[in-house]
């Protein structure tokens, strides 16, 4: 009988073992508790939106500085400056344009001498100039106007007066006879 007494032992104390072991294996080992971290979490600056401030003038409700969201249109930029009055010329403009951080947008009166693409000092904006407009400067035919309107489409806004080297047909010599007729970008 004490035989017995003891496999039964042995047996409960197996069982318990087994139990033990297929418990750990069917719910997973216990692991180390994480502590809880009640600090803030820093923003880091490339989570942040980014903005563009533009000037606008001209025939708009309330001309000034206006703070846009990075891509917005020259569209968005006049509406957040009051929107186009009666007598604005938004034909001049090219509302679809991106709007670049320090921008100047002049919002042409119908008839006026701002529209297409000149600035108020009558220089060219290589940037918001049409190409009939572009043909005002020396030496720029309608096939080198069209050129300058499809490089800025393809390749985005001048960033200098320079950047027209980029554009074929216009080398060092053609450039410095249109400098004088450019306003800077």
């Amino acid at each position: 009988m004490l035989r017995a007494h003891s496999n039964l032992q042995v047996t409960v104390v197996g069982l318990a073992v087994v139990a033990v072991v297929g418990s750990l294996i069917w719910f997973g080992l216990p692991t180390a508790s994480v502590p809880d971290n009640d600090e803030p979490v820093a923003i880091e600056p490339s989570n942040l939106e980014e903005r563009v401030t533009a000037h606008v003038s001209g025939a708009v409700g309330d001309a000034g500085l206006v703070d846009l969201p990075a891509g917005s249109r020259i569209a968005d930029a006049v509406a957040a400056a009051g929107g186009a009055t009666a007598a604005a010329d938004l034909g001049a403009l090219n509302l679809a344009a991106a709007v670049r951080d320090g921008d100047h947008i002049v919002v042409p009166v119908r008839g006026a001498a701002s529209a297409g693409g000149l600035t108020d000092d009558g220089k060219i904006d290589l940037n918001r100039a049409t190409a009939q407009a572009l043909q005002a400067l020396p030496g720029v035919g309608p096939v080198l106007a069209q050129r300058i309107v499809d490089h800025r489409q393809v390749h985005g806004p001048f960033d200098s007066v320079e950047d027209l080297l980029d554009v074929a047909g216009i080398g060092e010599a053609k450039l410095a006879s249109m400098r004088d007729a450019i306003a800077s970008p």
